[in-house]
């Protein structure tokens, strides 16, 4: 039913309804979940300290909507609306084409040993995430596998960043200088590297470094 997810305020007006049947991740400082009128959507709420950073990476997001980018490895920035929470933020909730919410990088290589076949696809899912990083100047803070999902789909398998997006240079030249841009996404890029380096556990983690 339209409008099933919200609830009315003392003032009258709309407000998104969340609970713990909607909740489909959770972080240090934010929660995430679906949208109760749109599962094509999330809605993140801060739940502990999280709102510099969600003034930054909105802020982000929307310098990003003027440059007008394709959004092929995040998440689309859709506005805030009310919840039960407080202020939400609703982005697009990646989802696979079976429509399961899509799993973090990290879920996948913490089981590569027993789906070895992986490999290949997720080399090139993130060769290709690397590539549009650079093309557009996307710039982002740690990359790190939690903050990654692998997007399942009948033509291959994709990579977006859903959280650490923006940059906290106080002269944020690399956002608007692509020379300068370039040289912070190899930086990030190469550090990424080194933190899947640090799980020598698998075998396969090294050929995807090699790779990438």
């Amino acid at each position: 039913m339209p409008g099933a997810g919200k609830v009315k305020t003392l003032m009258d007006m709309a407000m998104l309804e969340l609970s713990p049947a909607t909740l489909v991740g959770k972080g240090l400082h934010r929660e995430v979940h679906v949208h109760p009128d749109d599962d094509s959507k999330c809605v993140k709420v801060v739940v502990l300290r999280g709102k510099e950073e969600t003034r930054r990476e909105q802020a982000y997001y929307r310098f990003l909507q003027r440059r007008n980018i394709d959004w092929i490895s995040l998440p689309q920035f859709y506005g805030n609306e009310e919840t039960n929470m407080g202020p939400g933020a609703v982005f697009d909730l990646i989802r696979d084409d079976d429509r399961q919410v899509s799993k973090t990088l990290a879920f996948y290589l913490d089981n590569l040993s027993s789906t070895p076949e992986l490999v290949e696809s997720i080399s090139q899912a993130l060769i290709k995430l690397k590539r549009d990083l650079l093309e557009q100047n996307i710039i982002t803070m740690t990359l790190k596998p939690k903050n990654m999902v692998l997007q399942l789909r009948n033509d291959g398998v994709r990579c977006l960043i859903i959280d650490n997006i923006g940059n906290s240079d106080i002269v944020p030249i690399s956002s608007y200088v692509r020379f300068f841009g370039r040289k912070k996404i190899e930086r990030k890029w190469g550090k990424f590297k080194q933190l899947l380096k640090r799980d020598d556990s698998q075998q396969q983690i090294e050929v995807i470094c090699k790779r990438i």
